[in-house]
């Protein structure tokens, strides 16, 4: 068939398999015209097709996701405004960062930080934390490629089967391309609300790193009739014991952004969402798609293992910005305007800051500091009775950290406190009795082996306290009493692990 007598829909299917095929890149005007016979705007196809074939150049190298575009559409968004830093808010936010350096060291041990804190602009921010804001997106990139190629498949005509097929690469390169553009409009647009880098809650900046965007500071204390140097100087000490914290605790960070990945894996894109807005998707209208993505509608509703992960991870940041928030009042307490300046960032969390949206439409990940106020009681609780030394010790190691039960009951954890410090052992739990026995070089094959040797001496009548029998009779059957049975364990219990 001559090309003159080729339908549009023809037409149409020539451009994707040139598409596919990689080309010249360069798009025929006449084939482009003809997809006027489709009711589609050539001129938005040209578009199209280039943004697609630079995706799939882009896909070529690393086979992934183009991690550039979202740097860049987040720069486009964060630089728009061309505000840069003054020279005098610079020298103010320094001296802000000076005193309260000194205020931070008189309310917590946690030593000062060995970098100097900066003053960022919008589009600094957005270089600094979009690594971190990657590793906690790139699972659900990943989940929306997959759907889309496994979408296209399934609505694809049979006769375009072996082209969507062999082009399985490309479809996951565009759906990943999608979400990198999503991932940088979120990225840009928090760049424009957030005040510092620890405003988020998650640890975004490199480590041992403090940052003020002044851009934003402004804005934030706009409605609160504060005092600049009240404002700067709060902002900052909260900062810096963020900062601190997680300088200190090193295994802090991993263990954070662990948790978010780890909700982020078992995020699955809704199918039929997906299926349903391909079938109504007007290309002229790519409005509805791009708030599909930032609204988070393709993800499905939570599975009870996310739940789970979810109340993990809200104790976790709620007793990380409990402890904040309690240096925080500490510090600033010469400051009049201290309280009111702590209950409008206790607000701005609870209703849902920008952090909140953004790891809503990213990753589904609804965070709410919930139990904020309760984990910061139980920290004031320690502080009050074992002091601030005791209470920084506990962020030495992973397993002295309180956790969801310590802010359900602070005095059980005070009371541990206290013995401690009056140099009393605690009662030894399961734990200790089994970290004891690994340290003894005892096996799990020798512990049976000593609990079927316990059983018999007891059978025997044996010494030591084997007397401990539900009452007389002890030559019977059940002589042992109930507990014996699981004691010795049966030969499942003790297979090497």
């Amino acid at each position: 068939m001559a090309d003159d007598d080729r339908t549009p829909e023809e037409e149409f299917q020539e451009l994707i398999r040139q598409l596919f095929g990689g080309g010249s890149g360069e798009l025929d005007p006449e084939q482009l015209s003809a997809l006027s016979g489709m009711n589609i705007d050539p001129a938005m196809m040209r578009t199209v097709m280039q943004h697609l074939q630079g995706a799939f150049a882009a896909g070529r190298g690393e086979g992934g996701i183009s991690w550039d575009l979202a740097e860049r559409q987040a720069l486009h968004i964060a630089n728009q405004e061309g505000l840069g830093i003054t020279a005098g808010q610079r020298t103010d936010l320094d001296q802000a960062f000076a005193l309260a350096t000194l205020w931070l060291s008189e309310a917590t041990t946690i030593s000062e930080l060995a970098e100097p804190p900066k003053t960022l602009t919008r589009g600094g921010w957005v270089e600094a934390t979009l690594p971190v804001w990657q590793q906690l997106a790139e699972p659900v990139a990943t989940s929306i490629a997959d759907a889309l190629t496994a979408a296209l498949s399934e609505q694809a005509p049979d006769d375009m089967q072996g082209l969507v097929q062999g082009a399985g690469r490309l479809m996951r390169t565009v759906g990943g391309s999608l979400f990198a553009s999503q991932l940088g409009q979120v990225v840009g647009s928090l760049s424009k609300e957030v005040v510092s880098g620890g405003d988020v809650g998650i640890p975004l900046m490199p480590d041992g790193e403090a940052a003020i965007l002044p851009q934003n500071f402004a804005d934030f204390g706009r409605d609160l009739e504060v005092p600049d140097d009240q404002l700067a100087l709060y902002v900052a000490t909260r900062e810096l014991a963020h900062a601190r914290l997680f300088r200190h605790a090193r295994w802090l960070r991993l263990h954070v952004i662990s948790q978010v990945t780890d909700f982020a894996r078992g995020v699955h894109v809704d199918t039929d969402a997906l299926e349903d807005l391909a079938s109504r998707f007007d290309p002229s209208q790519p409005d509805e798609l791009r708030r599909a993505l930032e609204s988070g509608a393709l993800l499905p509703a939570r599975s009870e293992a996310q739940n789970a992960a979810l109340a993990r991870l809200e104790n976790l940041l709620a007793t990380i910005e409990g402890w904040v928030e309690v240096v925080t009042a500490q510090a600033t307490s010469r400051l009049p305007a201290a309280d009111r300046i702590a209950e409008a960032v206790r607000r701005r969390r609870a209703v849902g800051g920008p952090a909140e949206r953004a790891l809503g439409s990213l990753v589904g990940l609804e965070l709410r500091p919930r139990r904020m106020r309760e984990a910061a009681a139980m920290w004031r609780a320690v502080t009050d009775a074992v002091g601030p030394a005791a209470r920084d010790a506990l962020w030495d190691y992973p397993d002295l950290m309180p956790g969801a039960d310590d802010i359900d009951d602070p005095a059980a954890l005070v009371a541990r406190l206290e013995a401690r410090a009056r140099g009393e052992e605690p009662a030894p739990d399961e734990f200790d009795d089994a970290l004891a026995r690994l340290l003894a070089g005892q096996t799990p094959s020798a512990e049976a082996a000593d609990g079927d040797a316990d059983s018999e001496e007891r059978r025997a009548g044996g010494t030591d306290g084997s007397s401990g029998t539900d009452g007389p009779g002890t030559d019977g059957p059940g002589a042992d009493g109930p507990g014996d049975e699981d004691d010795a364990g049966s030969p499942e219990d003790h297979r090497p692990v």
